[in-house]
């Protein structure tokens, strides 16, 4: 009983230190198909070795009438849970956006976006400057692909 006394902290300070170890080692991942609160989805391609990454963006939200995909490139740090940033050149308006966040792993394992994004509209004189840059944020959620 006395030695059950003793290792008993050990093993509560052994565990929390194995736990925590485990948590600090999740990797999120950039690489593959996202979708935001709002349902629009990103798909980003293979990590190049200096941390840059291309893709495409599929917005589902905006004041044109004809939506198009549209190329996004980016870049990234090398960290188990990195923060990155990319431009998307919208194909079908005139306009630009960028984001920046981070991806993290919950306490529940699955992979998030956090991100924060100015949009650029365009401004037909620097009179109009004023008001052309609208600032947001997104969380994305991993897309799983559906089991045929």
């Amino acid at each position: 009983p006395a030695e059950m006394v003793r290792v008993t902290p050990f093993l509560l300070v052994l565990s929390l230190a194995l736990v925590a170890q485990g948590l600090s080692d999740r990797k999120c991942v950039l690489t593959g198909q996202w979708k935001n609160d709002l349902g629009s989805n990103m798909t980003i391609g293979e990590l190049q070795g200096n941390g840059a990454f291309s893709g495409t963006y599929l917005t589902a939200v905006s004041m044109s009438p004809k939506i198009l995909e549209s190329p996004l490139l980016g870049s990234q740090q090398h960290t188990n849970q990195p923060t990155f940033g990319f431009t998307v050149n919208w194909t079908f308006t005139d306009t630009t956006s960028v984001f920046t966040g981070q991806c993290f792993v919950d306490d529940e394992g699955k992979e998030v976006l956090k991100t924060m994004w100015l949009f650029r509209l365009h401004a037909d004189s620097v009179q109009n400057n004023w008001n052309a840059t609208l600032i947001g944020t997104n969380t994305f959620t991993r897309l799983h692909r559906q089991k045929q």
